[in-house]
């Protein structure tokens, strides 16, 4: 019996990791553990639950998680030069704020093209290799194409979500945790990277 309780206890610590397929990927991967508290209420923490060893352990992530978390988004130097033509052109043909488009892509990946997370997701707007299939994209790398594409399903979920924050938070954590949750995900990294887009855009407002 005692052998037994061991095994379970341990099977209950190696409960299924589920590593979310996110728009945004980052090499920093963070670990969120989904439990219920001694209440029985659902909850999310980032840290390891001491009251029970019954949870679930989230992974999730952004590229731009690997930036400094003590960086000044207030202040940090703003990017209005590199790409400028194309940020123009697909604010136009989706119809969606330049600015907006400009923050989402220092958030992303700082501006750097080439940048490739842990998970795949790959340029400017870190698309995931299928999500760039489903919008005709055959080179992520390519600035313009990466652009185009990311802005289009950026405005796909500006329009679903009809919400600035949900369509941020979508285009983080995935649409499907957003309609799961009926609004953003209670996950940090999600809540901090819209916040981080928010103040970004705003810069840019003034800025472009």
């Amino acid at each position: 019996m005692h052998l037994n309780k061991r095994l379970t206890s341990l099977s209950t610590l190696l409960l299924i990791s589920s590593v979310y397929s996110t728009y945004a990927k980052s090499e920093n991967a963070q670990t969120i553990y989904k439990f219920r508290n001694e209440s029985g209420v659902l909850s999310f923490s980032d840290r390891r639950p001491k009251q029970t060893t019954e949870f679930e352990i989230l992974k999730f992530d952004c590229y731009a998680c690997r930036s400094n978390p003590s960086i000044d988004w207030q202040s940090v130097p703003l990017n209005i030069r590199d790409f400028r033509s194309i940020t123009l052109t697909a604010a136009k043909q989706v119809n969606v704020d330049e600015s907006l488009i400009r923050a989402v892509i220092h958030a992303e990946s700082a501006f750097k093209s080439n940048a490739l997370s842990s998970q795949g997701a790959m340029g400017l707007m870190q698309l995931m290799e299928k999500t760039a299939q489903s919008l005709g994209v055959e080179n992520r790398r390519d600035p313009r194409a990466n652009i185009i594409a990311g802005s289009q399903y950026l405005k796909e979920q500006l329009d679903h979500f009809e919400d600035t924050k949900l369509a941020l938070a979508a285009y983080n954590a995935g649409p499907t945790a957003v309609k799961r949750y009926q609004g953003i995900p209670p996950y940090p990294e999600t809540k901090r990277y819209i916040e981080r887009v928010m103040i970004l855009k705003a810069r840019y407002d003034k800025a472009l």
